[in-house]
């Protein structure tokens, strides 16, 4: 783990007091997708369609991945609780910008991806306990650099649309801290792509899911991250704002896999492979071992993200 991720820990602690304070502060309109998964006997999970290793589809347009896998454990959960002796799961993708208005509009019901718990998006969405947490960084190609800031200064910088990276990096270009010719494209391949074809000179996005898009393109050995990371980014599965029995499901579920230490297993299936190696870093054990619903914070922008 870097030092910049080291540093901002101290500030990713909140209190259960103040946790619980936010949650009442912040409740909405009563939701219970909970009754009309009885009634219809099948729930719609939200997967990205390539965001390895947490959230991609197969061939057969199924979900797979991390995140996934914790979604259908949560899926067993709510089928235990209501007694259906089936459940039928139904998959539909969503991108970075789709999300949060295909799980209002109840085009989903829980959204299984990549996406940071923030302060921002807990005004629109519910998260689950964290199930991940990673660190923004950028790709580039072996030999750039970028250790600090101002080593942004002059560069092309691809963004996939609704993500917290477009965000920090509009508000970092805006603030007057590097000056950075950015490019936003409709999604993580995308953006990917660009930086493959030299478009761009840096791709900004959670180094977890960097890692994702250069192994499964092989690319490992001319792509590198940059040292600095700009963010701490807990992920959680969102659900919609008030669903408190559906949530309550979630995070049982989650508590179950993590006090059993299952977590270890499904970790590494999907982390450590012959492809990928990013061993668990000190936030996501810690979040396994204290599960929380804390929010992101980023260097120079706090909680802005």
């Amino acid at each position: 783990m870097s030092t910049a991720i080291r540093r901002l820990s101290g500030a990713f602690v909140l209190s259960a007091a103040a946790l619980t304070s936010l949650s009442a502060a912040a409740a909405g309109p009563v939701v219970d997708t909970m009754a009309r998964i009885k009634e219809s006997k099948s729930i719609t999970l939200g997967v990205r369609e390539a965001s390895r290793p947490f959230s991609f589809v197969n061939e057969q347009k199924q979900g797979q991945g991390y995140s996934v896998d914790l979604c259908l454990q949560a899926v067993d959960e709510i089928k235990k609780e209501l007694k259906l002796p089936e459940l039928k799961v139904n998959y539909v993708v969503v991108s970075g910008a789709d999300r949060i208005p295909k799980l209002q509009k109840g085009e989903i019901d829980l959204e299984c991806g990549s996406t940071t718990n923030t302060k921002a998006r807990q005004e629109q969405v519910d998260f689950s306990y964290t199930i991940f947490v990673a660190g923004m960084r950028v790709l580039i190609p072996n030999g750039a650099k970028v250790d600090s800031i101002k080593d942004l200064d002059g560069m092309t910088i691809a963004l996939a649309k609704g993500t917290t990276s477009e965000k920090l990096f509009t508000q970092l270009n805006s603030s007057g801290e590097a000056k950075m010719q950015l490019v936003q494209y409709p999604n993580n391949t995308d953006a990917f792509k660009a930086l493959r074809e030299g478009k761009a000179r840096a791709f900004a996005q959670d180094d977890a899911l960097l890692l994702g898009l250069a192994s499964k393109d092989k690319a490992l050995d001319s792509l590198s991250l940059g040292q600095m990371a700009f963010s701490v980014e807990p992920y959680g599965i969102m659900m919609r704002k008030g669903d408190a029995k559906l949530a309550a499901a979630v995070d049982r579920a989650l508590s179950r896999v993590y006090g059993s230490g299952e977590i270890e297993q499904l970790y590494n299936k999907w982390f450590q492979t012959s492809a990928l190696s990013i061993p668990m870093n000190r936030l996501t054990r810690d979040g396994f071992k204290r599960p929380n619903r804390e929010a992101g914070v980023a260097m120079l922008l706090g909680y802005s993200i």
